[in-house]
């Protein structure tokens, strides 16, 4: 028996099982560093009686862009990318050794879901892995490239990770899309279900990307910020602009980089990895802002992710409060806020607030006061920081004698709105000139990391 041409035999039989799932790695990773690891892992579902060549996953490491990445990508030609325990089990495997060697995992994921005729054996193994990838967060970056449809618990370890990037083809759903456009009594597409655009509630840390070399440059961007935590910068020049428009798409130009996670999900709130001065920071823009249950669902996320990995937490502040609406009312919106003071606390690094336009009421609680532990807060010339949004609004809520009103009217009427009188009481480090807010950002950052 020829031993070597056994060899070949068995390793052109694997090849060929995932000649896609492999060109896909091969496009994304730098030419020839993908060392693949379980490679003969074999075993055969009962139930559809065909070979699990792999175990239907390819698992290995390589670098990309130079820098080294964890690699597992489901092979979706070996029964539909189907999840079983010793599948779970060869990803876990990956995992351990990703967390040992404190190196970022990607995950190229492709799946159906379960393997049918596993049982309760792939839950238990399901199990061990989403808890594995949970334990994995805030030691080593995770991403999921999805390269098609990807249901069940797939799904559900994408929803871990911390970046999720989607194909033009890409469809993420924890049931599948044609049981939930048939319930609907509609015939959608899955992408018109579980794709980038139509997730708008699910507020993942999502990316669109229309190739494997563009999500490996995504990665690398995303992997920098948390990675290389300040770079080289030039000095920073005035940006005149923002004195004639200082809203939330002319603030991102402090930014000498940036990537914004989760765009398609309550755009409104923007949440940007960028740097300021070579510095890398996470944070916040909100572009004139009520808050609801769900968008303070995708800012604690995003603090989480900034505690996590150690990142200054910057917030450029434009809340008008919460929403005020029936729906916010009957909704988890304060919960999500307790939720959210309790990471807000745990982040021991730089917090900047800069209010940018409006800080009403909690608009300014949660996100510049220096009690929730904002070591430095400023804010630009014409912005408003108030109880109420206006004085109507404070006659509103009081509804005072008639005797009161003229008074309540003086109070809050838009004059004493502005920030000097927060400034009064100390709660503001500095007033600017909108043109100047990158110097000042760049400057309370030097310091408050040295």
């Amino acid at each position: 028996m020829d031993k070597i041409q056994i060899l070949r035999e068995r390793r052109e039989a694997l090849k060929a099982a995932g000649t896609s799932v492999r060109a896909s790695i091969a496009e994304l990773c730098d030419e020839g560093s993908f060392v693949e690891l379980s490679a003969f892992a074999f075993s055969k579902d009962t139930f559809y009686n065909g070979d699990a060549m792999g175990e239907g996953v390819v698992t290995g490491f390589a670098t990309i862009g130079g820098y080294p990445f964890y690699i597992v990508a489901q092979n979706f030609d070996v029964l539909k990318g189907g999840l079983s325990k010793a599948n779970c089990e060869k990803i876990a495997k990956t995992l351990s050794s990703a967390e040992k060697q404190n190196t970022p995992v990607v995950y190229l994921l492709h799946s159906y879901g379960v393997r049918v005729g596993e049982g309760v054996n792939v839950l238990e193994g399901i199990s061990e892995l989403l808890l594995k990838a949970t334990q994995l967060k805030g030691t080593v970056l995770q991403f999921a490239i999805l390269t098609g449809e990807v249901y069940g618990s797939s799904a559900a370890l994408a929803s871990v990770c911390d970046c999720v990037l989607f194909t033009e083809d890409a469809a993420l759903a924890l049931n599948s899309p044609f049981v939930l456009s048939a319930k609907a009594g509609k015939n959608l597409k899955p992408t018109e279900v579980g794709g980038y655009a139509a997730l708008k509630n699910s507020v993942l840390p999502a990316l669109s990307v229309r190739s494997m070399k563009e999500a490996a440059e995504r990665i690398l961007a995303v992997s920098d910020y948390v990675n290389l935590p300040v770079v080289d910068a030039e000095l920073n020049d005035p940006l005149p602009a923002l004195n004639q428009r200082a809203d939330a798409g002319a603030i991102l130009s402090v930014f000498e980089s940036s990537v914004e996670l989760g765009a398609v999900s309550h755009p409104e709130v923007k949440t940007v990895l960028g740097r300021v001065g070579g510095i890398a920071v996470a944070a916040l823009v909100f572009d004139d802002v009520r808050l609801t249950a769900d968008c303070m669902k995708k800012i604690k996320s995003f603090a989480e992710f900034a505690c996590c990995y150690g990142l200054p937490f910057v917030t450029f502040v434009d809340v008008a409060g919460v929403e005020a609406s029936l729906s916010a009312a009957d909704s988890t919106v304060l919960k999500e806020i307790a939720e959210y003071l309790s990471i807000l606390d745990a982040i021991d690094t730089a917090k900047v607030a800069v209010v940018t336009g409006k800080a009403i009421g909690l608009g300014y609680s949660l996100f510049a006061a220096k009690s929730v532990g904002f070591d430095y807060t400023f804010a630009l010339a014409g912005s408003k920081i108030a109880l109420f949004e206006s004085s109507e609004g404070a006659l509103i809520e009081f509804s005072p004698l008639d005797g009161d009103r003229e008074r309540l009217v003086g109070v809050y009427a838009e004059e004493n709105s502005d920030p000097f009188h927060a400034a009064r009481g100390g709660y503001l480090d500095d007033i600017v000139e909108p043109q100047f807010l990158k110097q000042y950002l760049v400057a309370s950052l030097q310091t408050l990391l040295k």
